[in-house]
């Protein structure tokens, strides 16, 4: 026969009989277990704490509290509660020292299992109390604050190095080895390697800059201006030195075309300090007003240079405008070839007319 025994002032048989199932049966409407340490000044070397096992609640608790706790008899508290109705295997270690939340099979060191959400939650309740969550689902894995904001979200079916940070500090998003401090690399056929500024807020630039803190301490930027859709580069809050319009002509600027190397073609109309870099065809056109031989003669005499070409006098004070000068230049050459080629006919006309008149002579002399 088994050696039962039932401790308390509810037992109804406190011997027991071969039906229970107990060895020891503690039966009380507050049932407890007090463990007493009677070692105390006897030696600086022995503990002297004492703890109880408390069963459900106790007289200083108004409401009912169905529980299984441990608490410290010397301060009062209870470290460790399992509350009444718990799952099956709310807690488990098996042999391995491996720790099981809803599972008695645990796969690592700590091993949740839930149907649907798993979270683990970190609250601060300091002077800036802070809640911090990591949250597993069928479909991503979370990291949130105060139960609102998602800093970070992974995605199920993400690929292998969707993210990697390594021993150097360098962060890898497709690569597992980055070889910069931000390495962008894809793997799969006909997938580019973007990467993509988007400002979604009124008012906000989509921008990036480069900063050195050298020689010559320097910050640029590139941005896209929300105002206007221009791309803008320059240093950061100073001069923007090239701007490129949202609606610019493809191909404008092309350097080293088709394999030559030191070629700079320019499509469209080149304007240099607001003047438009294009040629003044316009000396070609029908109703332009070619000024006589005889009035250059007379504005030279008059001015002592070209008409339309700045003086001795305007270059040493205001400079040189080269993209000007070019233009003169090329203007007055395109005159000068209109007064060639009007010289070229009046001369042809000339040889015409003494061929006539030589002919006339000849046959005037052959009648004498």
């Amino acid at each position: 026969m088994r050696s039962m025994t039932c401790i308390g002032f509810n037992c109804a048989n406190p011997g027991g009989d071969a039906t229970d199932l107990y060895t020891l049966s503690l039966e009380s409407t507050r049932p407890d277990l007090l463990f007493v340490d009677r070692e105390e000044g006897q030696s600086p070397f022995f503990s002297e704490h004492d703890w109880r096992i408390v069963i459900n609640n106790d007289d200083s608790e108004p409401i009912q509290v169905n529980r299984f706790a441990i608490q410290d008899e010397e301060t009062g508290l209870i470290p460790f509660t399992l509350m009444g109705n718990a799952p099956v295997n709310s807690l488990f270690v098996d042999a391995n020292g491996d720790i099981g939340l809803g599972t008695s099979i645990p796969q690592a060191d700590l091993h949740i299992i839930e149907s649907d959400f798993v979270r683990i939650q970190l609250g601060v309740t300091g002077s800036t109390p802070k809640s911090w969550e990591m949250t597993g689902s069928g479909q991503l894995f979370a990291i949130s604050y105060d139960s609102a904001a998602l800093p970070f979200i992974l995605f199920d079916g993400a690929p292998t190095a969707s993210f990697t940070v390594d021993p150097a500090g360098q962060v890898g998003l497709g690569i597992l080895s980055p070889e910069e401090k931000l390495h962008i690399q894809t793997n799969t056929p006909n997938t580019d390697a973007f990467a993509l500024f988007d400002a979604n807020g009124a008012g906000s630039d989509a921008a990036f800059r480069l900063r050195q803190n050298g020689v010559t301490p320097t910050t640029w930027e590139f941005r896209n201006q929300q105002d206007s859709g221009r791309l803008n580069v320059g240093l950061a809050g100073g001069n923007t030195p090239l701007k490129i319009d949202n609606a610019a002509n493809n191909n404008l600027l092309r350097l080293g075309r088709n394999g030559k190397p030191d070629e700079v073609v320019v499509t469209g109309t080149l304007v240099v300090n607001n003047t438009d870099m294009n040629v003044p065809d316009y000396v070609f056109a029908p109703g332009y007003e070619l000024p006589t031989l005889a009035e250059i003669d007379a504005f030279i005499a008059d001015n002592g240079h070209l008409p339309g070409v700045p003086s001795a006098t305007e270059v040493a004070e205001t400079g040189l405008d080269m993209t000007q000068m070019q233009l003169a230049q090329l203007e007055k050459i395109e005159e000068l070839t209109l007064h060639v080629i009007d010289l070229g006919k009046a001369n042809a006309e000339q040889r015409d007319r003494i061929a006539q008149l030589e002919g006339m002579v000849a046959a005037l002399l052959a009648d004498h």
